[in-house]
């Protein structure tokens, strides 16, 4: 089983001869405790056994820690749970002394020094059951109800700095939205070339005798063809020509069908 290390056991005896010693000036923080509580000799946790084992099997989870539990463990997952998107915002975990949360009063659910989160509104839940004598549900929309008022008044003080921003000059970058709308038009002026290749190769084919074009040529366009016709309002900035190969692709009755064997159907909106 490999060797023991049983040098914890004998930290208070080493400590013991520093101070002796006068290599320790003072003792420890945790000297007396140790010396009145010493580390266990004992190795193996005891096990209880349930049952007969009749020494065949040995028991399970012999050595892993105990599951320990805390009040707050299920408050969390209640809030979180019901705002999952609260766990993507960045959170600061720097203390400086590691006692800010002895200093913080929970009756109140912002704390200074602290970012409003989360955590706040479990806190918050917890202080209000235990002090006010509310039950689990009243609690928890009391404090979510404090925590909406201030995300509001965040968002309305963001607002107004962007417009004070923008009213002396400064200027931001594309939102997310307006990105979004970009790739948008980018990938249907791709849709557009896609469907006039496939409406040539539609008109070649039934000039020359109809047919089925090629699978190969097909894999790669058979989606476009699914599209369809694009609304009349965003075709108005279309050229002529290729808005005439649209409309002959879909009337045509040569319209390639897909690998299920079902026609290609149209009516997929798209974005001018």
């Amino acid at each position: 089983m490999g060797r023991y290390d049983f040098r914890p056991s004998l930290v208070h005896q080493t400590a013991s001869r520093l101070l002796e010693s006068k290599k320790l000036t003072s003792p420890p923080p945790w000297y007396d405790i140790v010396s009145q509580i010493p580390p266990t000799a004992q190795l193996v946790r005891p096990q209880h056994r349930q049952g007969r084992n009749n020494g065949k099997k040995r028991p399970s989870r012999l050595f892993q820690p105990m599951p320990i539990r805390y009040e707050e463990d299920k408050l969390r997952e209640d809030f979180f749970g019901d705002h999952p998107w609260e766990l993507a915002r960045p959170r600061v975990v720097l203390e400086n002394d590691g006692k800010d949360a002895q200093r913080w009063d929970w009756s109140r659910i912002q704390q200074p020094g602290k970012k409003l989160d989360g955590e706040s509104v479990v806190q918050r839940q917890l202080w209000l059951m235990h002090n006010r004598d509310m039950n689990k549900s009243a609690a928890y929309d009391q404090a979510r109800k404090e925590f909406y008022a201030y995300r509001h008044q965040e968002d309305i003080e963001r607002r107004i700095a962007r417009e004070e921003a923008l009213a002396t000059g400064a200027f931001f970058g594309p939102s997310p939205q307006e990105i979004g709308m970009q790739l948008e038009d980018k990938e249907y002026e791709r849709w557009k070339a896609s469907a006039a290749r496939l409406a040539e190769k539609q008109r070649q084919l039934s000039a020359g005798g109809g047919g089925e074009v090629p699978q190969m040529e097909m894999e790669g366009e058979e989606r476009v063809a699914s599209l369809g016709e694009p609304p009349e309002e965003a075709g108005s900035g279309m050229d002529g020509q290729v808005m005439e190969a649209l409309r002959d692709a879909k009337v045509s009755q040569d319209v390639p069908r897909t690998k299920r064997g079902q026609e290609a159907l149209g009516g997929a909106a798209v974005h001018p």
